[in-house]
């Protein structure tokens, strides 16, 4: 079903990429000219048991990557395939049984703002500086660490367990990995690591003083190998036959390697639910002072490659939400030629902090605005402003890279579902007033860590080509003013969940003091 390519290769020998996404699980081989031959995709439960909170099944993830992985090789005609690469959606954190491999908790999702307390006390008890020197990352409950410390404070006594050494942790890649060989493989990459709170980028290991601040045996944690290594073959059984596991790398990270953003002030964008901006800073960590973060790039030799990176927690979740909660469209292909049937917002700006605030304000009690809206206003004006949202948020991200790196950004590559949407393209190249170019292979995530596992029979340069260029057409001033209007917008929904508590205390108290009874005259 899956026999490997010997060792000297056969010409018509496939990669196979396995894409565990957010909210669907992928399985893609790609041809030698970095080629999307077959595309299987399986969807999976989300799980929100309160607000702000998201979950996923272990198993469920496992089951939906294993069907398209089996369903894609099964394509493939009998045409060898060469090796395996995984990419995963980052920070996602699962934990399980050592013995048993079963998890001992739902999967907490990248989404998740479930660890906000454990944050709140971390931050109190004055580890922030250390750990932004550590990691280049900041306290947040996007990080794995915080969400261990939320599972083994929530499990009577998972924290024994853990002691003991029966309970392992990793973030996607290592749960599928260990599924893959059968447990005998617990493994982790440089990009997945550094996304942790556990793994300092200047060291380029797990820390043991990071584990000591969360509270995390290192015996739980997975070995750290190169993006571009060894990460053992698959069990014979889910393919006929092994396959070698040769690479791994967080989505972002993997999109950034097929984007070929390595050299200095070369960036890409990713529109998933989330955007993700990466911006490579060569061989120089960068510090910013704009609340990016500092991460690694995919380590394919002994050189350690750095990122800033802008992390937008809504982009095309945004137009889900006008799908699934407001009912304006039926699918997402009708939000562009619905908000290409006016010529602007109408002056509605929508901030879209569904779960909070992202890069560069990391507010979590943030939450979604729509401001501007008058008697004139339609489901058009808002599906404008939906996309426009999006544009605003990595224009703004943007800014602060060039000023932290002290680099001008030249022009965007960019990738993800919603880069298909030519009027949120053109928006973004309006709104940086920098060309955007969207390639032929949109695929860019899972074609990253192919080219990664290929070991150069993949062709980066076909694999590179462009299919399309976005140029601006506004000038300064305007784009300056929208940027006011957006950054105007932001400041009316930070911190609202805070608001909305206090005042929700308020009227309970107001309320229990209605209701109390006057005292009784006899009992005067």
């Amino acid at each position: 079903m899956g026999e490997p390519a010997d060792s000297g290769g056969a010409d018509d020998a496939l990669v196979l990429a396995l894409d565990q996404g957010t909210t669907s699980s992928r399985g893609i081989l790609f041809e030698a000219d970095g080629n999307p031959l077959v595309v299987r995709q399986q969807e999976f439960s989300q799980f929100t048991p309160s607000p702000g909170w998201v979950e996923h099944d272990p198993e469920e993830i496992w089951e939906s990557q294993l069907a398209t992985a089996r369903d894609a090789v099964a394509a493939a005609g009998g045409r060898p395939v060469r090796a395996i690469g995984i990419t995963n959606q980052r920070e996602t954190t699962i934990l399980w049984e050592r013995s048993t491999g079963r998890p001992v908790a739902p999967a907490i999702v990248w989404q998740s703002r479930a660890s906000e307390d454990v944050c709140r006390r971390l931050e109190a008890a004055g580890h922030g500086e250390e750990i932004r020197r550590r990691t280049g990352l900041l306290i947040d409950p996007y990080f794995s660490a915080t969400k261990i410390m939320h599972l083994v404070e929530s499990i009577d006594g998972l924290a024994e367990r853990c002691r003991r050494g029966e309970i392992l942790f990793g973030t996607v890649d290592s749960w599928l990995i260990w599924k893959f060989t059968d447990g005998r493989v617990h493994a982790t990459d440089p990009t997945n690591a550094s996304r942790t709170l556990l793994y300092d980028i200047h060291e380029r290991a797990w820390s043991p003083r990071l584990a000591e601040i969360f509270g995390v045996p290192l015996s739980m944690l997975p070995e750290i190998r190169p993006s571009a290594g060894d990460f053992g073959t698959t069990h014979p059984r889910w393919f006929g036959g092994p396959l070698p596991i040769r690479s791994v790398a967080g989505d972002q990270q993997s999109a950034a390697h097929a984007q070929g953003c390595s050299r200095p002030g070369t960036a890409k964008n990713t529109y998933g639910t989330g955007a993700f901006l990466l911006f490579s800073t060569g061989q120089t960590p960068v510090t910013s002072r704009h609340g990016l973060l500092t991460t690694v790039a995919c380590q394919t030799d002994a050189a350690a490659g750095y990122l800033l990176e802008g992390s937008i927690f809504v982009a095309g979740a945004i137009v889900s939400w006008l799908r699934d909660g407001l009912g304006i469209i039926r699918q997402a292909a009708e939000i562009e030629p619905l908000a290409a049937s006016v010529p602007d917002s109408g002056g509605v700006v929508v901030v879209p902090a569904l779960t909070g605030l992202g890069t560069p304000y990391w507010d979590p009690a943030a939450r979604g605005t729509i401001l501007g809206i008058t008697r004139g206003t339609t489901a058009a004006h808002l599906a404008r402003a939906a996309i426009e949202s999006i544009a605003l948020q990595v224009a703004e991200v943007a800014g602060c890279m060039q000023q932290d790196a002290g680099m001008p950004l030249e022009r965007l590559r960019v990738d993800g579902g919603a880069a298909a949407n030519n009027l949120l393209l053109q928006v973004q190249a309006d709104l940086l007033g920098v060309p955007v170019e969207r390639p032929l292979v949109r695929e860019t995530t899972a074609l990253g860590v192919a080219m990664l596992a290929s070991r150069g029979s993949l062709d980066p340069a076909a694999a590179r080509r462009v299919e399309r260029v976005f140029t601006p057409s506004i000038d300064e001033p305007v784009r300056r003013r929208r940027l006011a209007l957006w950054r105007a917008a932001v400041e009316r929904s930070r911190g609202w969940a805070d608001v909305a508590g206090r005042t929700d205390e308020a009227d309970h108290r107001s309320s229990v003091s209605i209701a109390r009874p006057s005292p009784s005259p006899i009992s005067q």
